[in-house]
């Protein structure tokens, strides 16, 4: 006869949902006004690199937008809501590199490494604060981590020397 073990959904426990919640939210605030800077850039961005930037560009917007519904799908898991509206994300993002004009490849790149480096310290400080309160929350952030230090590589190897 098999043993049954019943465990107890982190949803269940505020505690552990608030807590969770307060290393997730600033990424998604970071990850939609990276979004959002990304396509400034993209629709911004001059120069002999232009059409690789320009499409480049368009991924990691792509993957911001992702790694942003990932994470505020799990803090609504835990039973909280997400404000990520664009007055909000304008309020509070960290990452704010992207200008509002034209610009050349290498300008633009860099400003968009800045507001990924911007992201990847949230997300450091989310995978090390959600170490001990809820690794399945943390498990999206190391993912998201990931994913944002792949993109800074291909955006920086365009102006590597």
């Amino acid at each position: 006869m098999s043993k049954t073990t019943t465990v107890t959904a982190t949803a269940s426990d505020p505690t552990v949902a608030a807590a969770a919640a307060q290393f997730l939210s600033p990424l998604v605030i970071g990850l939609q006004a990276l979004t959002l800077n990304g396509k400034q850039a993209h629709w911004h961005v001059r120069g002999a690199n232009f059409i690789g930037v320009h499409e480049l560009l368009d991924t990691v917007v792509a993957h911001a937008s992702e790694w942003a519904d990932t994470a505020a799908e799990r803090i609504v898991a835990l039973g909280l809501p997400v404000d990520a509206r664009a007055a909000t994300v304008a309020a509070k993002a960290a990452n704010t590199q992207v200008g509002d004009g034209f610009a050349q490849s290498d300008e633009m790149i860099a400003a968009i490494v800045a507001d990924i480096d911007a992201v990847l310290a949230q997300t450091q400080e989310a995978i090390d604060g959600l170490d001990d309160i809820d690794l399945t929350s943390q498990d999206v952030a190391i993912e998201i981590r990931r994913g944002l230090e792949k993109d800074r590589w291909f955006l920086t190897a365009h102006v590597a020397h």
